[in-house]
C-alpha cells in the first residue's frame, strides 16, 4: 500500500511507504524525490547552480482564480517574481546499521546512517548534497545484485590506502579506485536505485521522428493503411487513430480501427482491425508521437521518484557511516532529504524506526522536525522526503530522534552547515552595503532592538557591524570568490578552506550488548573512544577514507571523512566544530595557532549594538549538542611557513587515548602548505 500527502502551495509531494499486501509485483515502498522546480524556485533551468546575490527575492501575490477542472479557487499566496535566489538541493540517506574500526583495530557495531546519493563525493570527504541535474541521474553500471561495495571499497584493496591504484572488478560492480586513489574511476553521485517506473505511462521521446501513414477506401470501408514513414524512437505504447467518416443520413456510419506494429523503435505496419462504414474518401491516419517505455528506459522523462528496491538494499544494507553523511546547503536553498529505512541486518529482532532531526535548526514546519511527537517516524522498508528551507547561515548538526541516547551513542549523528549569501555577492561589492541589502528580505531580516527601535528583533545577532570596515568582495588564496562563515558585513569571518570537525565518543561495551541481543546499560554508559569525524588518532591523520570489513565479508567506507587540517601559506582555515557526544564534555586545544572563535550554535558572535564579540583562545570546550565556528589564522607568513606542522588535540588526557591506550583519541594534524587544493583540500 502506498499513500501520498500533498502539501500546497509548495507543490511538494511526500511518499510514505508501508509494508502491506500489494496487488501487483511492482508495489514497493521506497521512493525518492528531487523536484527540478517548485513554486519557490519556478525556473528549472536556474536551479542547478547558486545565482549571484544582488537583491532580495521579490514576492508577488498570485491572483485568486477558479480551476476549470475542479471548480475550486486557487492562488492567493506569494510567488517569486524577480531576483529568485538560491537553488534546489537534494540528498538520499539510508537508516540501518554498519561497522567502524578504531585506530587500535577494535571493530565496532553501529546503528548508522549511510549514503544513498553522492557516493563519490562522500568517499572524497565532501558533502553529498546535490543539485537536481546530478541527483536525478542513473548509472547503468550499477545493476540489481551489485554488492554494497559499489561505493568503491573492496576487500582486495583494503590495504592499499593512498597507493593510487585501482580496485579489482568483483561481480557486477564497476572497477573502482582504492582508497586514496588520485584519479577516481567511480564518479556517480546520483540517487542509488533511481529508475523509470514500470507502471508509469510512456513519455515523449524528444530524439525520435514522427511516423506517417496513408489509407485507401473501397466500397465505403477502409481497405488498407500503408506506412509512409516508419519514424524512429517508438519504445513505448503508441496508438493509431483514423478520422471518422462524413455524416451519414441513414446512421450507418462507423469509424475504422487500426493496430500498429513496432519493431526496433520503428512503426513497420498498421493492421486494419475494423474497416468502418460510410467512407467516401480515404480518411486521415494519425500516429501518436515517438515515446519511451519507462519500464525499459532511464530517460529523464521517466524518472518520477521510483527506485529499484534491490539496488537500494544492496548498497544501503550494512553500509552506515560514522559520522553520518555530511550535508551542506546555501541560504535561500530548498533542500529535499529522503530517508530510507533499510532495516538492521545484525538485529533482525528490532523493528527500529528512524527519523532525521536537525538540532537547533528552524524548520519550515514541525512536520519535518523528526521528533515523533510532532512529526512521523519511518518504518523499515519505507522512505520519507523531508523538506527544508535554508535558515540563517551557521553550523548545525542532525541525528535520529528515536530513543536518542541509544541511537546517538550508536552513531546516528552527523553535521549540516549553511553557507551565507555574502559568498555570492559580486566581486568588488562593499560587504557593508551587501548586508544592508539583505535587510529587505523579511524572512532573514535582522533589525536589532534598541532605544530608537524598541520593536526590533531581540534575538537578532547578525545585524550591521558597528564599524564599516570598507571591505569588498574579493578572492581567496585559491583565486576563487572569497568565502565567509556568516553575513558579517565587515569581512571578519573570511576563510580560505573549511573543515567540518565532528567530536564523538562511544562506549564499546554499550555497542557490544547492542549487537548481542542484550539490554543496554544506559546509566553505566561511559565513553572509552574519542573521535574526530569518526576516527581516533592516528587514523585522524590518514588522508584516505577508512574502510571496515562488514558482515558480508567485504570492505565498506565506514569512516570516509578525515580530520587533517591543511592551511595555505598566508591563509585561514575555518573549523566547523560540533560536539555530537552523548555522555561527555569535550575540549580541543591548539598550540602555536590561536583559535579565533567567531560563532556559537549557528549564531555570529555579535551584540545588539553591532559590536563583534569574537575572541581568541587556545582551547574550547563543548557539551553535547553545541557547535562553534573557529578560524585558525595563519596569515602571518613571518610566523607560519610551508612545511610547519601543528597539532589540534584534547588536554583531557583520559580522552587522548583509545580505550586506555596511549596516543589516540582526540588529536589531529594541522599542516601549513604552499597551497591547498580547493576541492580535495590536499597540500599542493
Amino acid at each position: 500500500m502506498r499513500f501520498r500527502i500533498s502539501l500546497e502551495p509548495t507543490a511538494l509531494v511526500i511518499a510514505v511507504g508501508l509494508f502491506a499486501l500489494a496487488p501487483n509485483a511492482f508495489a514497493q515502498s521506497f521512493r525518492v524525490q528531487c523536484p527540478t522546480s517548485t513554486i519557490t524556485h519556478p525556473n528549472a533551468a536556474n536551479n542547478n547552480a547558486e545565482p549571484q546575490y544582488s537583491a532580495p527575492t521579490v514576492q508577488t501575490t498570485l491572483p485568486v482564480t477558479t480551476d476549470p477542472n475542479s471548480g475550486k479557487q486557487v492562488g492567493g499566496y506569494l510567488v517569486p517574481s524577480a531576483n529568485v535566489n538560491g537553488a534546489i538541493k537534494c540528498q538520499q540517506i539510508s537508516g540501518g546499521d554498519g561497522y567502524a574500526t578504531m585506530a587500535d583495530g577494535t571493530q565496532t557495531y553501529m546503528f548508522s546512517f549511510g549514503p544513498l546519493s553522492g557516493l563519490a563525493d562522500i568517499t572524497a570527504g565532501q558533502p553529498a548534497t546535490e543539485v537536481p541535474n546530478v541527483f536525478n541521474t542513473t548509472d547503468s553500471s550499477v545493476v540489481p545484485g551489485d554488492p554494497a561495495t559499489t561505493d568503491g571499497a573492496d576487500a582486495t584493496v583494503a590495504s592499499g590506502f593512498g597507493n593510487g591504484g585501482l580496485g579489482v572488478n568483483t561481480g557486477n560492480s564497476p572497477t573502482l579506485p582504492s582508497p586514496g586513489a588520485n584519479s577516481a574511476s567511480f564518479t556517480f553521485n546520483g540517487a542509488v536505485g533511481l529508475t523509470g517506473d514500470p507502471l508509469a505511462p510512456a513519455v515523449p521521446n524528444p530524439n525520435g521522428t514522427q511516423a506517417t501513414a496513408v489509407s485507401t477506401v473501397a466500397g465505403g470501408v477502409v481497405d488498407t493503411i500503408t506506412v509512409a514513414q516508419g519514424g524512429s524512437g517508438y519504445l513505448g505504447p503508441i496508438t493509431v487513430t483514423v478520422d471518422p467518416p462524413p455524416p451519414c443520413t441513414n446512421g450507418a456510419c462507423a469509424t475504422a480501427i487500426a493496430e500498429p506494429t513496432v519493431t526496433n523503435g520503428v512503426v513497420t505496419s498498421i493492421d486494419v482491425t475494423f474497416a468502418g462504414l460510410g467512407y467516401v474518401n480515404p480518411p486521415g491516419v494519425h500516429i501518436s508521437g515517438p515515446s519511451i517505455n519507462c519500464s525499459l528506459s532511464n530517460n529523464p522523462g521517466c524518472l518520477d521518484g521510483h527506485v529499484d528496491p534491490r539496488q537500494v538494499m544492496d548498497v544501503g544494507v550494512m553500509n552506515g557511516n560514522i559520522p553520518a553523511p555530511l550535508m551542506a546547503i546555501d541560504e535561500d536553498d530548498e533542500f529535499f532529504l529522503t530517508l530510507t529505512n533499510v532495516g538492521m541486518i545484525m538485529r533482525p529482532d528490532l523493528f527500529e524506526q528512524h527519523t532525521v532531526h536537525f538540532h537547533g535548526y528552524p524548520n519550515a514546519s514541525s512536520f519535518y522536525d523528526g521528533v515523533p511527537d510532532a512529526s512521523i517516524a519511518i518504518n523499515i522498508g519505507g522512505s520519507f522526503t523531508y523538506y527544508y528551507l535554508a535558515p540563517d547561515a551557521g553550523t548545525y548538526f542532525w541525528h535520529c530522534h528515536i530513543t536518542p541516547p541509544e541511537h546517538l551513542q550508536m552513531g546516528m549523528v552527523g553535521q549540516i552547515y549553511v553557507r551565507p549569501r555574502q559568498n555570492r555577492v559580486a566581486a568588488g561589492t562593499p560587504l557593508y552595503s551587501a548586508l544592508q541589502t539583505q535587510q529587505g528580505d523579511l524572512r532573514t531580516a535582522c533589525t536589532p532592538s534598541s532605544v530608537a527601535n524598541p520593536n526590533g528583533d531581540i534575538l537578532c545577532s547578525n545585524g550591521l557591524p558597528k564599524v564599516n570596515t570598507g571591505k569588498t568582495q574579493g578572492v581567496n588564496k585559491s583565486g576563487n570568490p572569497q568565502m565567509y562563515t556568516y553575513n558579517d558585513g565587515d569581512g571578519s569571518t573570511a576563510y580560505d578552506v573549511e573543515y567540518p570537525l565532528q567530536i564523538h565518543g562511544f562506549d564499546p561495551n554499550f555497542h557490544f550488548v547492542g549487537m548481542t541481543f542484550n539490554a543496554e546499560g544506559f546509566v553505566d554508559m561511559k565513553d572509552k573512544y574519542f573521535l574526530l569525524n569518526g576516527r581516533s588518532y592516528p587514523d585522524t591523520a590518514s588522508p584516505g577514507p577508512q574502510a571496515t570489513q562488514s558482515s558480508d565479508g567485504r570492505m565498506h567506507y565506514s569512516q570516509p571523512l578525515n580530520a587533517i587540517i591543511n592551511i595555505p601559506a598566508g591563509g585561514k582555515a575555518l573549523l566547523r566544530i560540533s560536539d555530537l557526544d552523548v555522555a561527555e564534555f569535550q575540549t580541543l586545544a591548539s598550540l602555536g595557532i590561536r583559535m579565533h572563535v567567531i560563532g556559537y550554535n549557528a549564531k555570529l558572535l555579535r551584540d545588539q549594538a553591532g559590536n563583534n564579540m569574537d575572541y581568541y583562545t587556545n582551547s574550547i570546550t563543548l557539551g553535547g549538542g553545541e557547535s562553534l565556528d573557529v578560524i585558525l589564522d595563519a596569515s602571518d607568513t613571518s610566523k607560519y611557513q610551508p612545511g610547519q606542522k601543528f597539532y589540534l588535540y584534547t588536554p583531557n588526557l583520559d580522552h587522548l587515548s583509545n580505550d586506555a591506550e596511549n596516543f589516540g583519541g582526540l588529536m589531529t594534524v594541522v599542516n601549513i602548505c604552499t597551497a591547498v587544493d580547493p576541492v580535495s583540500k590536499a597540500c599542493t
